[in-house]
């Protein structure tokens, strides 16, 4: 029997497909059985998508499984859990169906198979409670955690208040009438644009929001899943990320324009010119004596694709020592934790009676960071220099909360980046981690794209080893057509394996010499 799907489509498609495959080395006996992931090397798999073969054989085992076998069954290595993002469009836009639900349940069978802990689901503020405030449509995502239920894995979800360019995703259409009328909400850099795919910290608080602030909208919001679903919750669902900022990140958009078409790679700029940040700063430089510094961001700062030496503000003695520099990045930096603090407070009090765990994730800026300012990580909201520590404090009120931290980036490497842009994401990684271990704070990686880049898996491996039990789990992202592809998929089942010892009981391999052949097969 031969069944397929495609990911990647609106709908799922079902039929036969008469293509080759290639054995991929990846095994594991379960009930008398022997499963092969086998993709497929057709050339037409660029415009068919991925094909690969869950495969019962009577046949002997893979080599390197043999030559590893010492008697003894596969267990945990070191104690870090796996998991893999699901598509970011896995239900469908009006949150009442599963998009492409026989691929993405294909892909769970073949994660499983590969005794990966689990999966992580993004849940979208627009699509749930698209239409109107207070109306919830959970039925889509309902579907999805019914999936993962029914495949014995685990569920990570991603609690996202932010908007999503690829795939399309904006925020609530509710929410975006408000802000055509009140512009005041979003983002705004020097030149007056706007950022609308989430809201600004100066408005936390506010009653913006049809009478309400959007801290008492978020509330409601967890307050809503976690009832709608509390079968799941400590079962299935084991972690949930509270949406901090743009994609899901606690930081400012600062770099929220595509580079230059000569590739250039600037700092960013300063996110502080909406109206109610423009107040606070305002109410902040009188209170603190010199109204002329409550007037903007700096003037001297660069434009977001222009170099950090461009201008005066970033460079080595420039205006970010002097004490209006001290001044403005102090209090921009405290808006970030204080929203940061806020809305992980939401997350950990309304699910404080659940067996889940609490995540946000913090971003990895590390353009710049070999320069004495930091500028790319300044601009985000982190005060992090040559002279002072900015993940401490960030470390901090994850303690406070008692959430554990993500940290994109995982996969990069100091020697794969350009070095014209002074970038140094394992230096920044170092740092983040050490403030996470002085602070009791546990930290979950991520690799930063699915690219599978030479080196990335091993990169990814050497950074759990050095993270020294600080690690709780990593999340590699992202199910799909690339994921499933020849020219990545046995890079990830070798990356998979790695992460485990290779051992296993002898009688499991006597019982192999008995199964009859069996072959569901499978395209996604």
């Amino acid at each position: 029997m031969e069944v397929s799907a495609t990911i990647g489509s609106s709908q799922a498609r079902l039929g036969r497909l008469d293509l080759s495959y290639r054995d991929v080395g990846f095994c594991k006996v379960r009930d008398n059985c022997r499963f092969s992931t086998c993709i497929g090397a057709n050339t037409r798999l660029k415009k068919a998508g991925m094909w690969f073969t869950l495969k019962a054989l009577q046949s002997e085992v893979v080599r390197d499984e043999r030559q590893s076998a010492s008697g003894k069954r596969l267990s945990s290595g070191n104690g870090v859990r796996l998991f893999v993002g699901l598509p970011l469009d896995a239900v469908s836009s009006d949150c009442k169906a599963v998009n492409n639900a026989r691929a993405i349940a294909a892909g769970m069978k073949a994660l499983k198979l590969l005794e990966v802990e689990g999966v992580e689901l993004p849940v979208w503020w627009g699509l749930v409670e698209k239409d109107a405030m207070g109306k919830y449509d959970w039925s889509g995502y309902l579907a999805v955690a019914d999936m993962v239920q029914k495949m014995d894995l685990k569920l990570h979800v991603s609690l996202c208040f932010h908007g999503s360019k690829s795939p399309y995703i904006p925020l609530p259409k509710w929410v975006s009438q408000v802000g055509e009328s009140e512009p005041g909400i979003f983002f705004t850099d020097r030149s007056r644009q706007y950022y609308k795919e989430c809201l600004s910290v100066g408005v936390d608080d506010l009653p913006v929001l049809n009478g309400k602030t959007p801290v008492q909208v978020y509330r409601s919001f967890c307050e809503s899943f976690k009832s709608a679903f509390s079968q799941f919750m400590g079962s299935s669902i084991t972690g949930i990320s509270m949406g901090l900022g743009p994609d899901g990140e606690l930081r400012y958009p600062s770099h929220h324009q595509l580079p230059t078409n000569n590739g250039t790679h600037g700092a960013g700029e300063f996110q502080c010119y909406d109206k109610n940040m423009l107040t606070i700063l305002k109410q902040h430089a009188e209170a603190s004596g010199n109204p002329l510094w409550g007037l903007g961001g700096p003037h001297d700062a660069p434009s977001y694709n222009q170099s950090p030496n461009s201008n005066s503000f970033f460079r080595d003695g420039g205006s970010w020592e002097s004490p209006y520099g001290d001044f403005f990045l102090t209090w921009y930096a405290n808006q970030l934790l204080a929203h940061g603090d806020r809305l992980l407070s939401i997350a950990a009090s309304t699910f404080s009676d659940t067996a889940v765990s609490i995540y946000g994730k913090v971003p990895l800026m590390h353009s710049w960071y070999r320069m004495q300012s930091h500028p790319s990580e300044l601009t985000a909201g982190f005060y992090n220099t040559i002279k002072r520590d900015g993940y401490k404090e960030v470390a901090k009120i994850f303690a406070k909360n008692s959430c554990k931290m993500i940290v994109p980036g995982m996969d990069l490497s100091d020697a794969v980046l350009p070095q014209e842009t002074l970038s140094s994401p394992e230096m920044l990684l170092s740092q983040i981690m050490a403030a996470c271990r002085n602070n009791g704070v546990e930290v979950s990686g991520e690799n930063s794209s699915g690219s599978g880049a030479f080196g990335g898996f091993e990169q990814i491996k050497k950074n759990i080893i050095a993270a020294n039990n600080v690690l709780d789990l990593f999340m590699y992202h992202r199910m799909g057509a690339s994921l499933f592809s020849p020219e990545h998929f046995p890079s990830f089942t070798k990356f998979v394996r790695s992460l485990k010892q290779q051992e296993m009981h002898s009688n499991d391999v006597a019982a192999e010499s008995h199964v009859k052949n069996s072959e569901t097969s499978m395209q996604i």
